[in-house]
């Protein structure tokens, strides 16, 4: 890697993880915090209702691609949008949780809303920051970036809340919102592309992504390749939970262990593409996923040790931590020139519609058939993305970037 381009990968790990540690702490802290005081079980699944603008911001992507086709633009929306997503979290501090309960959901979803026009200028910005052969770093910090957060949104500032109150605690994650934009703020390099496409980005865009010629077979992947993976992350808890584990216990394991390991393969994983290529890294990376399953499926057999669990934690969040990496570099290589925000975000959204599905089937089947059932199925799965990956990627045609730079 030249010395001169090193900056920007530390100013895209700033802009992600400033976004996944608040949105962390509210879909995941919160609700524990709610049931601590007695809120219902209705209430709290109000509150999911904040993810929303994560699933339907590709609604609004066209809108930004047209508004940041130049590096000033871009960094203004990044910069508003991030001020305004402090500023909001700052309001909730001034409120009481348990008086302003409706009045808090509603300013989460508008910060959602703020975070995920965030996230779109933040993905352009990487998109066209990143050449080719960068691209699978850059998603090992967009990636990294996010595990870290949520490490930090769902663990650390759980203890934070215990010492140092609700109010407290929003005002350091406004704080720490607004420093996060100071990487971005010294980094003043020119993106190397700017998009200057005069023809406008409409929402009839949307559509036209799914007409292009192949692009059937790059959805199929998106859809199934963390279909192996998903459903044991869903139920994992549950499982947990039926060996006789206590929160505190599953907390440490799945959300502190768990994700801290997703952290180190997501790093890891930018490292391995950029070495071994796009193609060869899919079926690897695929392999650990089934792997995982097996595993599992494996040691569901009989009440399985602590080291056991630890080691089917690990090969879990870590197929998961370097899956992300893969699909994001792929998801980016994608995307048509002046729709990079609209193209990036459809395919992700694909993503998180496929992860949705076996995730809420996951339930049923480990309800009527078992823990290790499901397991095996989540292994079959594996292998059947197995030859979705043959079909999808025929030749080196499928992977421009990589012939044009790697």
């Amino acid at each position: 890697m030249n010395e001169k381009n090193w900056h920007k990968f530390p100013v895209l790990f700033s802009l992600y993880i400033a976004q996944s540690i608040p949105m962390s702490f509210f879909s995941t802290v919160v609700p524990v915090i709610m049931r601590q005081e007695h809120y219902s079980l209705v209430s709290i699944g109000l509150l999911q209702l904040v993810k929303l603008p994560w699933i339907l911001k590709f609604l609004w992507a066209p809108m930004v691609d047209n508004f940041t086709r130049t590096t000033k633009n871009l960094r203004k929306w990044i910069f508003l949008s991030e001020i305004f997503y402090a500023l909001i979290i700052l309001s909730i501090s001034l409120l009481n949780l348990q008086i302003d309960f409706k009045l808090i959901v509603f300013l989460i979803i508008i910060a959602f809303l703020a975070s995920g026009t965030q996230d779109i200028a933040v993905d352009i910005f990487a998109i066209l920051s990143l050449k080719p052969s960068e691209r699978s770093l850059g998603n090992s910090m967009q990636s990294g970036g996010s595990f870290v957060g949520t490490f930090f949104g769902t663990g650390v500032l759980l203890v934070a809340y215990h010492y140092f109150g609700w109010s407290n605690v929003l005002i350091l994650l406004s704080i720490f919102v607004m420093v996060a934009l100071l990487p971005l703020y010294f980094y003043r390099k020119k993106l190397p592309a700017e998009n200057i496409d005069k023809q406008r980005v409409s929402f009839r865009d949307i559509f036209s992504f799914f007409n292009q010629q192949g692009k059937g077979k790059q959805i199929l992947l998106l859809i199934f390749y963390y279909s192996g993976i998903i459903g044991i992350m869903t139920m994992l808890k549950p499982y947990l939970v039926d060996l006789g584990y206590n929160i505190k216990q599953i907390a440490f394991m799945s959300g502190m262990f768990g994700t801290l390991t997703a952290a180190f393969a997501a790093f890891s994983g930018g490292f391995i593409m950029k070495q071994i290529g796009r193609k060869l890294t899919l079926y690897v990376f695929l392999t650990i996923s089934l792997i995982a399953g097996t595993y599992f499926w494996i040691i569901s057999g009989s009440k399985p040790s602590v080291q056991a669990l630890y080691i089917g934690i690990g090969l879990v969040w870590g197929a998961y931590g370097l899956s992300t990496v893969a699909i994001y570099t792929i998801s980016m290589d994608a995307v048509r020139k002046g729709r990079e925000g609209t193209d990036f975000t459809i395919q992700i959204v694909i993503t998180h519609i496929g992860s949705l599905i076996v995730a809420t089937l996951s339930g049923k089947v480990a309800n009527v058939l078992g823990y290790g059932s499901l397991f095996g199925t989540e292994a079959i799965l594996s292998l059947l993305t197995f030859f979705i990956l043959l079909y999808a990627l025929p030749s080196k045609k499928t992977m421009k970037a990589e012939q044009l730079n790697e």
